[in-house]
């Protein structure tokens, strides 16, 4: 061996004979444990009775600390993160190269450990995943496993349900005082009206410690700038509910995405008093509800053209100005959207990680969709043509143009969808968001082949013509 401990290269010639060729693969197979072991020791604090790779008492599945920053081992992390040293590097009897996995995958997590990874990314990749000291040794679940328990939670996800309580409420930290038995009951009323008739894009979750708490999601209407997006919700029940409405927060994640929809999450809203109204926009004692409440922001609030929703601002409805000024809307209002889709899947609700995953994994390669179509000109909110359509049409235009028949043929007229005048800035605004919404639904397991082989086509044809 060398002063640094490595074992020195052996010469051998064609003379040396089988037997002297096997010792010495022995003996340097040997001197490689040794060092290896030494190195283990080193970096995970074992002492030296410790067995190499004893998984239980490995501290890389525990949670860093101070104490265990060993200079000898983070010395060069940042040269060698995503390389492995020559020493690790294992052989068999033989002198060929043996790769260890198990080891390999233990060495990456490792180095890994401690980063803030993107939600969903370190359960998808296997070596990223810790064992359960407490269960002992586990299995890696498979991506057809991941997916079916996704599918599964999400399948199996109630509209409404009772938990215990919400910890990252908006009113958590807000004691709803002294109540009595009339409130308890007007709650349970709501309760009831909300468990029977919740529409199927509404879903509800209530505390049962906290009987003034709740938390709502509502999906996006199709035909909207708001398509397919979930929008979070959380709600009090005030000590003097119900002669006053409940207060509404709106999960906005600082983006403001309609004109009732403030960024500091105040909900603007005649049935809860946040804006003027009379008749039956105004709260009701004896008759409004927090159902009513929930459908309203639905069907008013998130609706096909929400700039009219600005107040003076629906006069202008029938000009041509008016609808310029509403599709120019529609286009940041969609950006927005697509921005909340990616803050709610980085940042799930508390009791709403099941269907935040499952609703994208399901609902993702229609939204990828649709911001391709958009891109291409379309208004936001129209009907995207699914893809047998699509390619049928293709497929007539090919055949169209290769007949050699121009003289007959009649000027298409132009799709009433198209937008006319729309800012630049939004086909490049989209494609970043597409890129990002990509690679969170490819995480969550939605059907994203179409695009990723599109991506990659682009990306091969880009190589090649590059000089």
């Amino acid at each position: 061996m060398d002063a640094a401990g490595y074992p020195k290269m052996q010469g051998g010639g064609a003379s040396s004979s089988s037997s002297s060729s096997a010792s010495c693969r022995a003996a340097d197979a040997a001197v490689w444990d040794a060092v290896q072991q030494q190195k283990r020791q080193r970096c995970q604090g074992s002492s030296s009775n410790d067995q190499v790779g004893l998984s239980t008492e490995n501290n890389s599945f525990q949670a860093p600390e101070p104490e265990l920053q060993n200079s000898d081992c983070v010395e060069n992390e940042e040269e060698d993160y995503y390389l492995y040293d020559e020493d690790d590097v294992c052989y068999d009897d033989d002198g060929d190269y043996e790769f260890d996995e198990t080891d390999f995958n233990q060495q990456l997590a490792d180095k890994f450990d401690g980063l803030d990874l993107p939600p969903g990314v370190e359960a998808t990749v296997p070596w990223l995943q810790k064992k359960d000291i407490a269960d002992g040794p586990s299995t890696f679940k498979s991506m057809a496993e991941l997916d079916a328990d996704i599918t599964k939670k999400y399948e199996f996800f109630k509209q409404f349900d009772v938990v215990e309580n919400f910890s990252d409420h908006h009113y958590a930290d807000k004691p709803v005082g002294k109540t009595g038995k009339d409130w308890t009951k007007r709650i349970q009323y709501d309760w009831k009206l909300l468990e029977k008739d919740l529409p199927a894009s509404i879903y509800v979750r209530v505390s049962e410690n906290r009987m003034d708490l709740l938390r709502a999601v509502i999906i996006g209407p199709q035909g909207t700038p708001y398509h397919d997006g979930l929008f979070f919700f959380d709600a009090q029940f005030t000590s003097t509910y119900p002669s006053t409405p409940p207060v509404v927060y709106y999960h906005s994640g600082g983006l403001r995405l309609n004109p009732n929809l403030y960024a500091c999450g105040k909900v603007c809203l005649s049935l809860l008093g946040t804006w003027s109204g009379s008749g039956c926009e105004k709260w009701n004692s004896a008759h409004s509800t927090m159902l009513q409440v929930l459908v309203s922001i639905q069907a008013l609030v998130l609706n096909e053209n929400p700039y009219f929703n600005e107040p003076g601002y629906e006069t202008y409805a029938n000009s041509a100005t008016g609808q310029k000024s509403a599709m120019d809307y529609n286009d940041t209002t969609f950006q927005y959207s697509c921005r909340t889709m990616l803050y709610s899947l980085r940042r799930s609700p508390q009791h709403f990680d099941a269907l935040v995953a499952g609703h994208f994994r399901h609902r993702g390669h229609a939204i990828l969709a649709a911001c391709k179509y958009y891109m291409e000109g379309h208004k936001v909110g129209s009907v995207v043509p699914n893809e047998d359509e699509e390619d049928a049409k293709q497929q007539d235009d090919t055949d169209a143009g290769g007949s050699g028949s121009s003289s007959g043929a009649k000027p298409q007229p132009e799709k009433p969808d198209l937008c006319k005048g729309r800012a630049a800035s939004f086909k490049t605004n989209m494609a970043v968001l597409f890129e990002e919404l990509l690679m969170e639904f490819n995480v969550k397991g939605a059907d994203t082949k179409k695009f990723c082989d599109e991506k990659l086509k682009k990306n091969q044809q880009a190589a090649a013509a590059a000089p």
